[in-house]
């Protein structure tokens, strides 16, 4: 951990963070890893390493809530699992080893890159939210694809082991494609659980080449774990519709950075975003409270109805 950055301020990052991934349900790689490079200017290779050690406490933990509600393909998880656990831990190794003292730089941009790429995947993640999908009991009767599911996995296990990011923001949409009949909750319980073994494979690749710093993940999970217990409590208060296009901007903006492109045009890409952002929020505002209205009149005429 940097010296001159106290570890309050890193356990208040982690808080923050925590409570978007609570909202929102997404992977916190995405936020978390832009943060402690472009605001604690730590090595980017430290900070993926550390970020994965503290997804790698967060994951089971929703995992195992989908697990005892029966909203996980195993099938599945194990097809993802045996592409991306190898991939994962050898991406790690042969970017070490191919790249050396380069190595920092090129996880720079390859993280900038994943976020780009995560911030299309937020955006169809949102798109699919309010579908329904099919019926729970089709769960176990969903034929598995083997070899594009296995791929799947060996492209989230590059993007995870590189970069941090994908495990949720990169993998859902892919397997949204390949099982359109799964439901939402679904599709996120079985991401949930596949990627447990993921991010442990990448975790122990980063910690067997020292990127890991255990002072670091420990300030960051003080924040984080309380975190994610606030946002999931008030997610039902704050509908993720909302808050997904300014997190869409954030991604943007931060993989930009991380791409090495001028603030000045950062700063005029992000206000010319955060604009549609604002007027995508206004117009579902005004839609749910359109639908609000015109469901009124129907409940108070049901309500007559069963009165008389």
């Amino acid at each position: 951990m940097p010296a001159d950055v106290s570890p309050l301020v890193i356990a208040l990052a982690g808080l923050g963070v925590g409570v978007v991934v609570g909202l929102t349900g997404m992977g916190g790689g995405a936020l978390l890893t832009p943060i402690l490079v472009l605001g604690f200017g730590i090595d980017p290779t430290r900070a993926v390493g550390s970020d994965l050690l503290v997804s790698l406490v967060m994951k089971p933990v929703g995992g195992g809530v989908h697990l005892r509600r029966g909203t996980v393909n195993l099938p599945i998880v194990g097809w993802l699992s045996a592409g991306s656990v190898p991939s994962a831990f050898l991406a790690v190794w042969v970017m070490s080893s191919v790249f050396g003292d380069d190595l920092d730089d090129v996880i720079q941009y390859a993280v900038g890159a994943a976020l780009l790429l995560a911030s299309l995947g937020l955006v169809a993640k949102g798109a699919f939210a309010s579908r329904v999908g099919g019926s729970e009991d089709d769960l176990a009767h969903t034929a598995v694809r083997p070899l594009p599911t296995l791929l799947v996995g060996v492209f989230g296990g590059m993007a995870v082991g590189i970069t941090s990011v994908g495990s949720g923001s990169l993998m859902v949409p892919l397997l949204l494609m390949l099982y359109p009949l799964l439901t939402s909750n679904q599709l996120v319980g079985t991401d949930l659980v596949q990627a447990v073994p993921l991010v442990a494979a990448a975790t122990l690749g980063h910690a067997a080449f020292g990127e890991v710093q255990l002072d670091l993940t420990a300030a960051l999970l003080v924040g984080a774990l309380p975190g994610v217990w606030i946002g999931a409590h008030i997610s039902s208060r704050a509908p993720d519709h909302l808050i997904r296009p300014l997190l869409a901007v954030v991604l943007i903006v931060s993989g930009l950075k991380m791409l090495g492109v001028g603030s000045l045009a950062v700063g005029v890409i992000g206000l010319v975003l955060l604009a549609g952002a604002v007027a995508v929020i206004l117009r579902s505002s005004a839609a749910a409270a359109q639908r609000s209205g015109s469901s009124r009149p129907h409940r108070r005429a049901a309500d007559r109805a069963r009165a008389s």
